[in-house]
């Protein structure tokens, strides 16, 4: 049965797409640095069972919110540049400055949408399984299944 939930929208779109849900802090730096040269696909944080070792490139990424590095917007604009970031970025907490400068870097200087919706809660993080079905409106509506 599918649930729908209600979030803030960062970057609006219409998708559709497979979640990969992690229910740790996702570590943009240890998640896509290592693949990046070799524009890897799969997830490297060794520190993610949920996602470690997963194909993520082109999922739309449920999380709590993320962790680490000033570096992690740049990581997430490189790597949707080259074709391994994700398609949208779910948060059940509060977007952070530093991946929203990225999600919005991404967009202005390379044209690729990384749609993205905050605040949709603890029960959207409980209720998301990795490879669900997601659809995200461009009005925050987010539903899985």
């Amino acid at each position: 049965m599918a649930k729908t939930f209600k979030g803030r929208v960062i970057i609006a779109g219409n998708i559709t797409g497979e979640a990969a849900v992690t229910r740790h802090g996702f570590n943009t730096l240890a998640t896509y640095y290592a693949g990046m040269a070799s524009r890897s696909p799969i997830c490297h944080d060794q520190g993610n069972p949920d996602l470690y070792q997963k194909e993520i490139a082109g999922k739309i990424i449920c999380l709590p919110a993320t962790i680490g590095s000033t570096t992690g917007g740049m990581i997430i604009q490189c790597a949707t540049k080259i074709g391994i970031g994700p398609k949208a970025m779910l948060y059940a907490e509060h977007i952070d400055t530093v991946s929203a400068a990225g999600i919005l870097l991404s967009q202005i200087w390379d044209n690729n949408t990384i749609v993205c919706v905050d605040q949709l809660g603890s029960e959207f993080l409980e209720s998301v399984k990795t490879g669900d079905k997601v659809t995200v409106k461009e009005d925050g509506t987010v539903t899985v299944g």
